[in-house]
């Protein structure tokens, strides 16, 4: 026992010194270079912290200075907490200690990678760091005594397999011999396994007498093949037995079996057999497996069955984890004799793990005015199964203006990019499903959604509900009054969306608009500064622009007609008869021999107003005889409604009212007085007295009243005389109705002021307005019209003579004989 302390002592201290050997050897191993695209490092375990493993960004041909734009950062699950990168040097440096048998175990490479990923522009490197092993590990046999029990009768050149003993380097490092201290009974050999391995074997060359010795032991040493060797020893007790002299015999020595990670529980993964020629108890074979370091971990996946072999699972599988498990099992037959094998279980892939969807990066909002083909997130696609079961496509399930580029460093990652134009108005946000599906049968899959939110541009003027508003305000408003509220809209958002209205035009039809009409800056409200007079201004048209508050400033206009509303506030003015000045009386002669429904005269009046506001109508107020006269209320034409007599009173006084349509209506009245009589002489000595008991008439009037009387007595038998010989050559009597219409030709002319006479001969009479005034010899024609200046007559204001109803178009329902002078 003391020389196997004094070897174990001297195996710690070669690994001590071999530990450090490495490290300076380590300074001359690291190398990389660039392989299919990928950075490639080799370096040896157990490389001290903060060791330069190479310069990254030299290799990826990165300016050093361009480190901190660039943001090279290492994205790995595992390799993150092993290395990292000094942005100042751009070195690659061991971050904490690196075991290789941890990483891999006894694996024949061993690796550690990590991706590089660059932002601005995006790129991404694959890099790839082999763990080369060092001899840190000596060999070691899991138990420290090794009890053998052989029967005496055995004969020389019997073999008995020996625990191996375990190494967790790989290689030269491993166990590459053992050795026997020297003894006068054994000697040791040493059986290759098929797999590469090497097995102890205890050989006997010398028979055994349990009687003269029945315990032996043995030294046995492990050396593997680092530099210093280290070794691991291990105490051989032999213990004679008598009478079984036949051992179990497995019918392999390396069973090997592949299954399924999808395997259920309590299934039977494999069944070994052993035999033993012997007879009895001796040949009664118990299976277990052996106590190595390796079984203890396994045996938790797997049971044996002691009587018949059978080797079932106990727990799932899982590929991702552990690829291959090593059974050492042993049989054992009644007699303690024992025999080994080894079993390898291979554990194959099955597509049971579903691609995973990481965002890397993500930018949001993006502005809607975006190009197509900005890059808007990093995507990485990361799937644990292998072979085709690890490899999945990733690409966008809906109709949106986006879709997924793999990157060209590493087909685990994507860049989504837009694909088209984007419109905020259209929509403001994205959910945007991402699916990744792998390459397995059945394919396996997984969704992701990201919401990506879209930034306003000014890229909408505002827009009002109509290209041209119409508003009707009446006349006499107060001043400062509200009269429209006028509304544009703006699709886009925040002070984008925020419009201000103002009046664009400064003047129309030569008014100044400012002093009339003013808009609210804020509300679009249009208010009226003044009161209107539908009488000077009709209409008004003002250009209204709306700006939004973006920038640039996105703007679009209306026009806003604003009629003028006429109201009733003007009353009739009476043309004809004309009242005098001096509001002296007004005389109309009446033939004596009129006959019934002659026209006498007739009452002429217009109104400023317009419409409806206009409608005139014609009422007697007072009559000297209710049955002598009468009146059209439409067209103010006074007729006779019976012949008169003799007795009859041949003076009439009537007052005639002219009222119009508006409410309340307004109205203006007349005095006219008719004298009955066939000649002027007849009723001048009245008239005289009339005159003269009236104090407030001059000696002026006479004369003109008398002038009147001559120049009308004149004309009158002018007419006489005309229609007697127009009476001869045609007709056989003579109708006093030409002769009533020719006297009220002559005094509705004799009435009128002049001027006023000769504009309206020529068919211009000088008012505030432009009348259009026709006066016919019949009721059949149209009375009177007006209209603004240089305009078309309106059709509102003509009334038919026969029935009074307003006449829609006058043009079409006039007789061919009615009179329309249009000035």
């Amino acid at each position: 026992m003391t020389e196997l302390k004094n070897e174990q002592t001297k195996a710690y201290k070669g690994i001590r010194w071999q530990v450090q050997f490495f490290f300076i050897f380590s300074l001359f191993s690291c190398f990389c270079h660039l392989v299919s695209g990928e950075l490639y490092y080799s370096i040896f375990e157990e490389i001290k912290k903060d060791f330069i493993i190479g310069n990254i960004a030299k290799d990826i041909g990165l300016d050093v200075k361009e480190l901190p734009i660039r943001n090279l950062r290492i994205v790995s699950r595992i390799s993150e907490k092993y290395f990292y990168v000094n942005f100042e040097n751009g070195n690659l440096y061991a971050k904490d200690r690196i075991d290789r048998e941890t990483l891999c175990g006894a694996a024949d490479s061993c690796f550690l990678t990590f991706d590089a990923v660059l932002a601005n522009p995006l790129n991404v490197f694959s890099v790839k760091i082999e763990i080369q092993d060092i001899n840190d590990n000596a060999p070691i046999f899991f138990h420290d005594i090794i009890t053998l029990e052989i029967i005496e009768l055995t004969l020389p050149g019997a073999r008995f397999v020996l625990q191996n003993a375990e190494d967790p380097d790989i290689g030269i490092n491993s166990v590459q011999t053992y050795k026997l201290n020297d003894n006068q009974y054994f000697i040791l050999s040493e059986r290759i396994s098929s797999d590469g391995s090497k097995t102890p074997e205890l050989v006997l060359e010398k028979p055994l007498d349990c009687e003269t010795q029945n315990v032996h032991e043995l030294i046995l040493t492990a050396l593997d093949g680092g530099n210093p060797v280290q070794t691991g020893t291990a105490l051989i007790k032999v213990v004679v037995n008598d009478v079984n002299d036949n051992a179990p015999i497995f019918t392999q020595e390396v069973y090997k079996v592949i299954i399924s990670e999808n395997m259920q529980i309590n299934s039977t993964v494999l069944c070994v057999t052993a035999s033993d020629k012997d007879e009895g108890s001796n040949g009664e074979i118990a299976y277990s497996f052996r106590k190595t370091a390796m079984n203890i971990l396994n045996m938790d996946m797997f049971s044996i069955n002691y009587a018949n072999g059978e080797i079932n699972s106990k727990r799932n599988f899982d590929f991702e984890l552990t690829k291959q498990y090593e059974l050492s099992i042993q049989a054992k037959d009644g007699g303690g004799l024992v025999a080994h094998s080894k079993v390898l279980i291979e554990i194959t892939d099955e597509n049971d793990n579903a691609p995973e969807i990481s965002v890397t990066s993500l930018t949001s909002p993006i502005q809607e005015d975006s190009l197509p083909g900005t890059v808007v997130s990093l995507i990485e696609v990361h799937d644990q199964d292998s072979g085709e079961n690890g490899e999945a496509d990733c690409h966008v399930i809906e109709n949106v203006p986006f879709e997924l580029i793999i990157s060209s460093g590493s087909g685990s990652y994507y860049r989504m990019v837009t694909s088209g134009f984007i419109d905020r108005e259209s929509k403001s946000s994205y959910n945007i499903t991402l699916l990744a599906t792998d390459k397995g049968s059945p394919p396996l899959s997984r969704r992701k959604i990201i919401r990506l939110d879209i930034s306003d541009v000014n890229d909408n003027p505002p827009v009002f509900s109509k290209s041209n508003y119409v508003v009707y305000v009446p006349e006499n408003n107060l001043p400062g009054a509200s009269i429209y509220n006028i509304h544009a809209s703006d699709l886009d958002s925040d002070n984008n969306a925020k419009v201000v209205y103002l009046i664009l035009s400064t003047h129309t039809d030569g008014i100044s608009v400012s002093s009339y009409f003013s808009i609210n800056f804020d509300t679009g409200v249009l208010y009226a500064q003044r009161s209107f007079d539908y009488e000077q201004n009709k209409e008004f048209h003002i250009q209204i622009i709306a700006k939004d508050n973006g920038f640039p400033s996105l703007n679009s206009t209306t026009t806003v007609s604003v009629l003028i509303v006429d109201q009733n506030d003007h009353a009739p003015n009476i043309l004809y008869p004309t009242p005098e000045s001096d509001g002296s009386n007004i005389f109309e002669m009446v033939p004596f021999a009129s006959e019934e429904g002659s026209l006498i005269t007739k009452v002429i009046a217009v109104d400023a107003d317009s419409g409806h506001n206009s409608w005139l109508s014609y009422h007697f107020i007072h009559e000297g005889d209710q049955s002598y006269f009468s009146i059209n209320q439409y067209t103010g034409e006074i007729r006779t409604s019976r012949v008169f007599q003799e007795k009859d009173n041949l003076k009439q006084k009537i007052v005639v009212m002219v009222k119009d349509n508006g409410n309340p209506s307004l109205s203006a009245t007349i005095t006219v007085n008719l004298i009955v009589a066939d000649n002027f002489y007849p009723v001048l000595p009245n008239l005289i007295n009339q005159v003269t008991d009236n104090e407030t008439k001059s000696n002026l009037q006479l004369y003109l009243v008398i002038a009147l009387a001559v120049i009308s007595f004149l004309f009158l038998f002018t007419v006489i005389l005309a229609i007697i010989s127009k009476y001869r050559r045609e007709r056989p009597s003579t109708s006093f109705g030409s002769l009533g219409t020719n006297l009220y030709s002559q005094n509705l002319y004799s009435h009128v002021d002049p001027q006023i006479l000769s504009n309206f001969n020529n068919g211009t009479l000088t008012l505030p307005y432009s009348y259009n005034v026709c006066v016919a010899l019949d009721s059949s024609g149209s009375d009177f019209k007006f209209m603004k200046p240089e305009q078309n007559v309106p059709t509102d204001n003509l009334i038919d003579a026969d029935d009074g109803i307003r006449n829609e178009n006058p043009r079409e329902s006039l007789p061919p004989n009615s009179i329309i002078q249009v000035s």
